[in-house]
């Protein structure tokens, strides 16, 4: 199996128009909220943990080095991956502290915390993926678009076999029995690498 890594990514900028969709209502009505639980934040430092592993499929089931899976949907975007970058990232424990906090004083403010949480760990998913995609390319590969367990009929349970994998405690990051993640504002997904034509 092949080296763990990890990255760290200073707060990210996100797309506040995401952060309203998220909370769906209307961006008038947001805007000073937003501004105000933002400030509340302070920094949001992001981090990921992943491992390069090598994939091999047939039909429908997918060998990922770690774990074998069987997943039409995962097979077919990892068809023609030689190898994948498997991932989990966070946005760090500061979110369900404030999710927490405001849930029983202030429900708009904990559902801002919420939408917020949400942007910044698909905002650091995003700039990791476009680390891979950059490192892909300096090795003629390029990424296709990342998958999630619990995507599709990609079994949720694999959580546990990629928490075995990438060390995420490196990050902060644990997994429940229930196979929730702590924090709750944090991803795993598997991208896969194709030779670039």
């Amino acid at each position: 199996m092949g080296a763990v890594f990890t990255k760290t990514y200073r707060e990210p900028q996100i797309d506040r128009a995401e952060v309203m969709r998220y909370v769906g209502m209307p961006a008038n009505a947001l805007l000073a909220l937003v501004d105000e639980c933002e400030a509340e934040l302070g920094p949001v430092i992001g981090k990921v943990s992943y491992v390069r592993v090598p994939v091999a499929v047939d039909g429908d089931g997918v060998d990922l080095g770690f774990a074998a899976v069987s997943s039409r949907d995962l097979a077919a975007r990892l068809e023609n991956c030689g190898e994948a970058v498997v991932f989990a990232a966070t946005a760090g424990s500061v979110f369900d502290r404030m999710i927490a906090k405001y849930s029983r004083v202030s429900p708009a403010k904990a559902l801002v915390f919420q939408a917020l949480g949400t942007e910044y760990a698909e905002t650091i998913c995003d700039l990791f993926s476009a680390d891979v995609a950059t490192e892909a390319a300096e090795r003629g590969l390029r990424p296709a678009r990342r998958f999630s367990p619990g995507f599709g009929d990609l079994a949720l349970d694999l959580q546990r076999d990629i928490f075995k994998t990438i060390d995420p405690l490196r990050i902060g990051l644990t997994l429940n029995d229930s196979l929730i993640m702590s924090p709750s504002k944090s991803v795993t997904a598997i991208i896969g690498l194709i030779k670039a034509e």
